[in-house]
């Protein structure tokens, strides 16, 4: 497993408090109502991470049998305690154990970037869907749509001008084409029903919050652990971002692609 798939044990509890609330909660509340909207009895999460769209997926549906998955043991472990109404493992979205037509919806918020062979991912999500069934997920726009991580971006720029991380834009905001997406989602053998840009509210405690939650709770840490010392970088990127951003509690639009998809007949 890469650096850039990686989380170690300590990263799920920042990721969850810091980035949770400001980045993920809009949009996983959004997933959990298009959920809904087909009453699926039976939902596999893949790439569910700490579990902030598998509680909504609880919450909208609660006559569904919902089966979560993360690639990290780290984020199953904590994800388990955080959303115990649905079943946890853990599991490869591009090698799935379940048989061929086991669910009604297939759902992934903000994993698919990861994916180191999307259309392989989209396949094993078409395989494992019944009879109309459909894919759900969400990816991010380009970063500079989005207030927070732009801002993080930038300095990281600042900080580090030499050499700084290029992971935030070239990977969690670096599947944003719409070209591209179509066109790896027909080779993994589905066909799109909607591919819609929505732009939601997110909150967050503080500028410093942010930092931490990108720095320490995403794989950016390991990016900047080869580059210096965390207790030193930390802080001057947490006065960057408190410049940028400003103090006391933020709000900033995000921007994401929400698809849905079904397997071509």
């Amino acid at each position: 497993m890469s650096d850039e798939a990686r989380w170690s044990a300590s990263m799920p509890e920042i990721y969850d408090e810091c980035l949770g609330p400001a980045l993920f909660a809009p949009f996983a509340a959004h997933l959990g109502q298009v959920a809904a909207s087909g009453d699926p009895r039976r939902v596999l999460e893949i790439a569910a991470g700490t579990g902030i769209a598998t509680a909504e997926l609880v919450r909208n549906l609660p006559d569904a049998r919902i089966t979560a998955t993360d690639l990290n043991p780290a984020m199953v472990e904590w994800a388990a305690e955080r959303v115990p109404e649905a079943q946890w493992e853990q599991g490869d979205a591009t090698r799935l154990r379940f048989s061929d037509g086991s669910f009604d919806l297939v759902v992934c918020q903000f994993g698919v970037m990861f994916f180191p062979d999307k259309p392989a991912a989209f396949a094993e999500a078409a395989r494992t869907l019944g009879v109309g069934g459909r894919l759900l997920f969400c990816t991010w726009d380009v970063v500079e749509a989005s207030p927070f991580p732009a801002a993080m971006v930038a300095a990281l720029q600042t900080v580090l001008p030499e050499d700084p991380p290029d992971f935030i834009g070239r990977v969690p905001h670096g599947y944003h084409s719409v070209d591209r997406i179509e066109r790896d989602l027909r080779a993994g053998g589905l066909e799109v029903l909607s591919l819609d840009r929505v732009v939601l509210r997110g909150h967050a405690v503080s500028a410093e919050s942010l930092t931490r939650g990108f720095c320490l709770g995403t794989p950016l840490r390991f990016a900047l652990a080869e580059r210096g010392s965390p207790a030193e970088l930390v802080p001057a990127l947490e006065s960057e971002m408190v410049a940028l951003l400003g103090d006391g509690p933020l709000s900033a639009d995000l921007a994401a692609y929400v698809v849905v998809a079904t397997p071509m007949l």
